[in-house]
């Protein structure tokens, strides 16, 4: 490794780890400050608040990570080109384009972390937060989950769920079971499908039985559709639920073959487990946007102009990631098209703004 890329990486450490910083600081003093009422109405002290909130960090890490790989690169990159440093190795017969090794080489090594994290960490500390949020903060039903369904004790009914999708807020293979007063059994529905829509719970192929008082007979129910107003909002499940980024990427994967295996579509986290592989190359793609942006003409003089265009940038990622992912989420466009698109395009961008960089 030469000198000249020894002396870009160890400016880039430099501003990548002050920039990533402040970020974090303000995400814990917002965080922190904005759930306060909610942390006083709880049972959960001040200083556990805290530790709630710095469980979040890991994953706030990973998500910080593009937009600080972007800005630092654009900062140094502009401040090389307003010290004329990029004049000075053009003059030398070097390409300004030698420093996009090490550019390149950081954000590979970032993408990987990322990763990491998101094997490790971030599965861990998620789920503990969840737990504290769900259990400690917020009061909910009483619920238990194991692996393969959900139990749920809301008033007098006990509701039992195969399936919960998150995203469609749709639930699947449903029976609830509804007592009287002295614990008698009142009735009892099974239904194939229900979907959370206005505050109620439209349910779907409903074999319903209702019990005769004082008798052992029924009364059987047939419905293609119907209304029930239940106590539980998708909200609730989704404390109960392990969520996707509670789990590592292999987890994720034996979690959908479950899912299809048992005959429910498994959409949401097929989209969710392609994400985890193509949200980490954004690292790539930020260090040759952030040099492209340095490199220009404009930067040399109005570095913060600079910086501006790319958080622009940066929103405009999460923008198009996020549309891009909710079009996989509703089968709009395959798990692996909907995760990668944006990459794709980004890159194309991303290229194209280099190579004709002044």
């Amino acid at each position: 490794m030469s000198c000249l890329h020894k002396y870009w990486l160890k400016e880039f450490v430099k501003f990548f780890s002050i920039i990533q910083l402040l970020i974090l600081v303000v995400f814990v003093f917002i965080d922190y400050l904005s759930r306060m009422e909610r942390f006083l109405n709880s049972d959960i002290s001040l200083v556990g608040a805290l530790g709630y909130i710095l469980l979040k960090v890991p994953f706030m890490f990973v998500q910080f990570t593009p937009a600080s790989i972007l800005l630092a690169t654009i900062t140094i990159f502009g401040l090389m080109n307003k010290n004329n440093e990029l004049l000075a190795i053009k003059s030398s017969g070097i390409s300004g384009y030698s420093l996009i090794k090490p550019a390149v080489l950081i954000g590979a090594i970032l993408a990987l972390l990322m990763f990491f994290l998101g094997e490790t960490i971030i599965p861990f500390s998620m789920a503990k937060a969840n737990y504290i949020k769900y259990n400690v903060i917020k009061k909910g039903h009483i619920y238990s989950s194991g692996k393969k369904d959900i139990w749920i004790k809301s008033e007098n009914k006990l509701i039992h769920i195969n399936f919960f999708d998150p995203v469609k807020q749709s639930v699947a293979g449903i029976t609830v079971t509804s007592l009287r007063d002295n614990f008698d059994l009142k009735s009892r529905i099974d239904a194939k499908e229900a979907y959370y829509k206005e505050g109620k719970w439209i349910v779907k192929n409903i074999i319903e039985q209702i019990h005769k008082e004082n008798s052992m007979d029924y009364d059987v129910n047939l419905y293609d559709e119907k209304i029930i107003e239940w106590a539980i909002k998708p909200e609730d499940l989704g404390a109960i639920v392990k969520k996707s980024e509670e789990m590592s990427f292999f987890e994720l994967k034996n979690y959908v073959k479950k899912v299809e295996e048992e005959g429910y579509d498994a959409t949401t986290f097929k989209v969710d487990l392609n994400a985890k592989i193509a949200f980490p190359f954004i690292c790539i793609i930020m260090v040759l946007t952030g040099a492209a942006t340095g490199m220009r003409s404009f930067a040399k003089n109005n570095i913060p102009a600079a910086i501006a265009i790319g958080v622009v940038i940066a929103f405009l990622y999460w923008a198009v990631y996020g549309f891009c992912l909710s079009l996989g989420y509703g089968v709009i466009l395959p798990p692996i098209v909907s995760a990668w698109t944006t990459n794709l395009f980004f890159f194309c961008f991303g290229t194209l703004y280099l190579v004709n960089a002044d």
